[in-house]
């Protein structure tokens, strides 16, 4: 059973983040960032770059230590364990299996460029979830099928675009079967003429139901794929609501000036 006003699990948000502080030597780049994720659902965070975007992902991947405040991914404290009213700092084998729950997609595609695309894929899913080689190649098939590049198992890194490279670091994100995906402005790095073919992969991920964070600079995309608008500034959540609400009509003026700015940055 369920205690009175606890939702159950398939409702309750697949992430909670509740006031996370972080400092990076003098500056303290997160200011008690509060934030929700409900369940199959896609958010986007916006926002000046310096403004804690990517380092709030981090800190949900367990890639760096929040200083204060807690971090949920369906119902289990990242990076941390709970004991009384104390919070134990958990080993790295044990923030590694964590992780291995949380698919992050980097700006630099962060391959290993002496690994085959399809070794790639089936590494984690090998050396991480204990799969075997030939199920690893299955889902790795599967996958490199889904993000278009089925013809490319066996190309190295080096030969790849841009945007070959980012749809096969989704492929290998996907590979372990993530509960959520984290995008660190996936496109920043590509030519505009390559950013397409890697925000269809992530539009076609967002339809079938992942639960997705993305940072990105991508207004339109945002509009269109997200169903949340985060806008980041100071280290603070300054406006969260409805992609389409809040970047048509924010109602915060530093949201508004930030919108002004790349509108007139992008003309």
């Amino acid at each position: 059973m369920t205690a009175p006003g606890v939702p159950p699990a398939e409702e309750a948000p697949l992430v909670r983040i509740s006031n996370v502080w972080k400092k990076r030597g003098p500056n303290i780049v997160l200011r008690g960032v509060d934030l929700s994720v409900d369940r199959g659902k896609v958010v986007c965070l916006l926002g000046p770059s310096g403004a804690g975007k990517s380092t709030l992902l981090r800190c949900i991947n367990a890639m760096e230590t929040a200083d204060r405040g807690m971090i949920y991914v369906d119902g289990v404290a990242i990076g941390c364990r709970q004991e009384g009213d104390r919070f134990i700092r958990l080993s790295e084998a044990e923030v590694s299996r964590q992780r291995a729950d949380i698919g992050m997609v980097f700006q630099n595609f962060n391959l290993f460029p002496h690994m085959s695309v399809l070794e790639n894929i089936i590494d984690a899913p090998m050396r991480v979830r204990r799969e075997s080689r030939a199920v690893a190649m299955q889902r790795a098939d599967e996958l490199l099928e889904r993000v278009g590049l089925a013809d490319k198992a066996k190309a190295y890194p080096r030969h790849l675009s841009g945007g070959q490279q980012q749809r096969i670091a989704i492929a290998r994100a996907l590979a372990m079967r993530p509960k959520l995906m984290l995008f660190d402005e996936p496109t920043s790095a590509l030519d505009p003429h390559l950013t397409d073919e890697v925000l269809d992969v992530i539009k076609s991920l967002a339809a079938a139901g992942m639960t997705m964070i993305v940072v990105t600079h991508e207004i339109q995309f945002a509009r269109q794929v997200g169903d949340v608008a985060a806008i980041m500034a100071d280290g603070v959540v300054i406006e969260a609501g409805p992609a389409r609400e809040v970047l048509t009509s924010p109602q915060d003026p530093r949201t508004r000036k930030f919108l002004a700015k790349f509108l007139q940055d992008h003309q």
